[in-house]
């Protein structure tokens, strides 16, 4: 008696809860959580065609890939480099056109940038006959025994500084007497010529690369003194 009550009460119990069951009314989807503005949600591998996850865009206000290099342009490391180990030095005083050329010749292949500069250095103290700078020592002696054979007596060889190897034939109270002086050795076949001591001297100013020796320069240009400039003021 009591086994039957417990099986239909045990039947009474399975009909109702299908019947909960197939009544019952669908659960309500959660609402989905909003992500804060600008940031993207985050997906998974599967959930992007190809098996690739997209990138997230960028946030609100931030610049985009395409603008960048828009700001002013700077220096190449390279240029940068180039600009710090400039080195610009000043060569001089020279006296005539002669050592100029000369001085110039010897910094060429050292400098990258050479200009000549003009200074007056007060009026003329008298005038001077000179021949040129010659190419060596041996050159300039050998010339000026040349000047002695031809019956000229007042020389001698200049042994240093920016006129070095050059043949000083004179020198003279007013111009008149320097180019009677000079006209004669022209005519003896010699290059002389008449020009005033003092007034306007020559000056190189050079730019450099790094490894310039500035002191070796000098030397080999034959050029009395150095000043170290400032690249900025190179014309």
């Amino acid at each position: 008696m009591f086994a039957r009550a417990l099986f239909v009460l045990l039947l009474v119990l399975n009909v109702g809860v299908a019947t909960w069951w197939a009544t019952r009314a669908p659960p309500a989807t959660p609402a989905g959580v909003r992500p804060p503005t600008g940031v993207a949600r985050l997906q998974l591998v599967g959930e992007v065609p190809g098996g690739v996850a997209a990138e997230s865009p960028p946030a609100t206000g931030a610049p985009l890939p395409d603008a960048v290099g828009v700001l002013a342009p700077a220096l190449s490391p390279g240029a940068a480099a180039t600009a710090a180990a400039a080195q610009c030095f000043s060569f001089g005083p020279f006296s005539n056109t002669p050592a100029v050329l000369a001085a110039q010749a010897r910094l060429q292949p050292l400098t990258q940038r050479i200009v000549a500069r003009e200074l007056r250095r007060g009026s003329a103290r008298g005038w001077q006959v000179m021949l040129p700078p010659l190419p060596s020592a041996e050159q300039a002696a050998a010339t000026a025994q040349r000047v002695a054979a031809a019956g000229f007596s007042d020389y001698f060889i200049i042994r240093e500084g920016a006129e070095v190897n050059a043949i000083a034939l004179g020198r003279y109270g007013n111009e008149a007497a320097a180019r009677r002086r000079a006209e004669a050795l022209v005519a003896a076949g010699f290059a002389a010529r008449a020009e005033p001591l003092g007034g306007t001297v020559t000056w190189l100013d050079v730019s450099a690369a790094a490894g310039f020796d500035p002191l070796a320069a000098q030397r080999l240009a034959a050029a009395p003194e150095r000043r170290q400039l400032d690249c900025a003021v190179l014309p």
